[in-house]
């Protein structure tokens, strides 16, 4: 303690003697030089020992205490601001370790490789890699630096041998030495990371803080990174990793543009019926399904584009600038210049906002409310049928397949109260889980729905529904949410009956007798699930309308398909209009209904009769769709006989057709057929079409047997081929030539 007291009272010596010899050269003249020989040593500092001269007293200090003690000082320093490390740098932001570079060649720039001498690498020591020349520098730089680096932000951070952290010492060795290992230096906050994992993960962990703007000065992303998506007429900014964002990142996926076009479809649809719509869009991430509503349906639509997370609403606001639209984000931010373009007050206008999707919904009513979180959307039902208008339209699309196609059952279980299994026809199964669910969360709020549309593909299940108002339609809706009951051996399926009362036997129900014939439980229930249509035909056509008018190519083929699985017919007997119809108008080739019948000519009258004749319309849909697609589909591959080859789908159509059972193929699965055949008689229609394999491997197409004819017995243009060839000898014998009769026979008779 008293060296310690000793030395600051040294240093304090030693700062007054400095400020009093510099106020005295301040006082000379500059025209005169000072005698040095009198001069004091401590002002070079780089004696072993000094002398400070104060009130006539010499003082001599070892320079190893004051090294030790500006050392302690330094260390003391740090500790102090160790809780202010991000703040200070974040502050001042300073440059980028050379480890940190953006190419190859940057790196290689830092070497200074030149093919005539010899140069260090410049990440590692002189005693772990010596000179070398360019050829092999290179390739240590590109093996050894740069492909175990990490990647952030287009940035690489490559691994580094420098000097740059002291680890722990080497207690095999010396004891005096500290061994400096391989590490990386962290473009976020500089910290230095031994493992590569674990860098991976701190890098990770700043990410989930949001932390992604680096402190350097160098590194932070420029509004040029933005790649510029252009789908529908309509551009929109994405970011770089847009397919595989990161928590903080808004997600814009291509592959759903077919998806968009079918809401589109709907929406435009709706606005043909009453206009201006509210249509909500909870969740935008980039703003591009909004932003086409309001680009090509104009006044039709008053949109409002949400979003929870704050990238994603700047993102959606530099968007609605990008395609000269007005942004609209609340009434103290609506008087600043923040729009872009001119219009009147509704034209061109987007209204922003930054909410939950639960709020919003809760907050204010719309006609037109499009749901599609990531994952599952049975958490957003409630809010949504609470206050959306009466005939308005709700659309959801739910992106949990796993749990939806019977991968996780026990998720679907949980999130939908939904008992699934693995069948053949498990998207169709999908689309009706998810009608339930909405079913009952519109029956809570006393409405009822009517399917609008239900697409189940690959990537998402979409279900579009039409609102109706009212304990009457909300009863009728909770009716047809049913259980099913599902044979695991034939996969025949059937409905489970109306009402409460037990049966003694539900095997009964099923039309087949594996219960009989085969040993132990052969069905389970599925459900409970929608039992109801799953496509409105009338309203099919005019979204194929639509997506004629508006060029939308994708989605034209799914349409015709929907409208054909609809009213359960072949495309050959496709028309885009139904015969009951009778005050038509036809354009692009699709006939629609006049404005005469739509709903905005009903509601001028009061309330009263308003709802009356909604009910009439109501009544009359029921009589024109009282014949509904039957339920379900068969795969014709999970139904095919073995040793036997199938004839084509096209024709198989045709077959059923010809037996008198309504058909039609499926957008759910490409080899399904849609029927009201039984699965008995759908077994013995394939049967009969079907031909043996080795008949199939010289004929094309199926063989048409005759009913009197087996399988195995003799077809007769075998016998006639044996006829003509008993002829021919005849004739050789009586000196006719054979050359005419050496042409092949048609494909279609058998050979001998």
């Amino acid at each position: 303690m008293a060296a310690l007291e000793a030395a600051e009272a040294a240093l304090g010596q030693r700062q007054q003697l400095q400020q009093e010899e510099e106020e005295e050269e301040e006082n000379h003249d500059h025209g005169h030089e000072h005698e040095g020989d009198g001069e004091p040593a401590a002002l070079n500092g780089l004696v072993v020992s000094e002398k400070v001269k104060s009130n006539n007293i010499d003082v001599k200090i070892p320079e190893s205490e004051l090294e030790a003690e500006e050392k302690g000082a330094e260390e003391e320093r740090p500790r102090e601001s160790d809780s202010n490390i991000l703040d200070v740098s974040s502050n001042y932001p300073r440059d980028k370790h050379i480890s940190i570079q953006r190419h190859l060649a940057d790196l290689e720039k830092l070497a200074d490789l030149r093919e005539d001498e010899r140069k260090p690498c410049p990440l590692c020591p002189e005693e772990k890699f010596k000179a070398c020349y360019s050829h092999k520098l290179h390739r240590h730089l590109q093996n050894l630096h740069w492909k175990v680096s990490v990647e952030f932000e287009g940035y690489r951070m490559c691994i580094c041998h420098l000097a740059c952290r002291p680890v722990k010492p080497n207690l095999v060795g010396d004891q005096t030495l500290s061994k400096m290992g391989a590490h990386y230096h962290c473009i976020i906050c500089s910290a230095t990371i031994v493992r590569r994992t674990d860098m991976i993960g701190h890098i990770n962990r700043h990410v989930n803080k949001g932390e992604t703007e680096s402190r350097f000065i160098t590194v932070r992303a420029p509004k040029s990174s933005y790649e510029v998506v252009k789908e529908s007429a309509t551009d929109v900014q994405v970011l770089p990793n847009h397919s595989t964002p990161q928590k903080t990142d808004s997600y814009f996926n291509p592959k759903m543009k077919l998806n968009r076009q079918l809401i589109f479809c709907a929406l435009a649809v709706l606005a043909g019926e009453r206009k201006p719509i509210e249509c909500l869009d909870a969740f935008g991430a980039t703003g591009i399904m909004g932003l086409q509503w309001a680009k090509h349906l104009r006044s039709s639509v008053k949109v409002t584009i949400n979003d929870c997370n704050e990238n994603s609403v700047s993102m959606i606001k530099e968007n609605c600038h990008l395609n000269k639209m007005k942004v609209k984000l609340n009434i103290r931010e609506q008087d600043n210049n923040e729009t872009v373009g001119n219009g009147e007050e509704n034209s061109d206008t987007i209204e922003v906002t930054k909410m939950d999707a639960n709020v919003v919904m809760h907050l204010r009513s719309f006609d037109f409310i499009h749901l599609d979180p990531f994952g599952t959307s049975v958490n957003y039902l409630d809010s949504a049928f609470r206050n959306v208008r009466n005939l308005g339209i709700v659309s959801l699309t739910s992106t949990d397949i796993s749990s939806l196609y019977a991968k996780a059952q026990h998720v679907t279980q949980r999130h939908y109260g939904c008992n699934i299994v693995r069948t053949e026809y498990y998207k169709e199964l999908a689309a009706r889980t998810v009608i339930a669910a909405v079913t009952r969360a519109a029956a809570r709020c006393n409405k009822g729905i009517e399917v609008l549309l239900a697409v189940a593909l690959e990537h998402f299940v979409l279900v579009v529904v039409r609102v109706l108002r009212g304990p009457t339609p909300a009863d009728d809706s909770a009716r047809k949410v049913r259980y099913l009951i599902h044979c695991q051996w034939c996969e025949e399926r059937v409905f489970q009956k109306e009402g409460n009362m037990m049966e003694e036997n539900p095997y009964q129900q099923l039309p087949c007798d594996c219960h009989g014939s085969m040993p132990g439980k052969t069905a389970v229930l599925l459900g409970p699930l929608w039992s109801g249509a799953l496509f409105n035909t009338g309203f099919l056509r005019r979204m194929l309308l639509e997506a004629v008018q508006y060029g939308l190519d994708e989605a034209q083929p799914l349409l015709k398909t929907l409208i054909c699985e609809s009213e359960c017919t072949t495309p050959k007997h496709f028309s885009t209009h139904s015969p009951g119809d009778e005050n038509k108008q036809e354009e692009c080739g699709v006939y629609i209904r006049t404005p005469n019948t739509s709903v905005e000519s009903y509601l001028v009258h009061g309330k009263r009769k308003s709802e009356e004749v909604l009910r009439g319309i109501a009544k009359r849909q029921r009589a024109e769709h009282s014949a509904e697609h039957p339920p379900f589909y068969y795969n014709i591959h999970r139904h095919s006989i073995k040793g036997m080859n199938m004839p084509k789908l096209n024709k198989f159509l045709n077959y059923l057709s010809e037996a008198g059972y309504r058909v039609s193929r499926t957008h759910f699965d490409p080899m399904g057929v849609r029927t009201n055949a039984p699965l008995a008689e759908f077994k013995t229609v394939l049967m009969e079409y079907s031909t043996p394999t080795y008949v199939g491997a010289q004929a094309e197409g199926p063989v048409h047997l005759p009913g009197d004819i087996q399988v195995g017995e003799e077809v007769p243009a075998a016998a006639a081929i044996k006829v003509e060839k008993a002829e021919l000898a005849e004739d050789d014998q009586s000196g006719v030539s054979a050359a005419v009769f050496t042409q092949p026979y048609p494909t279609h008779c058998a050979a001998d």
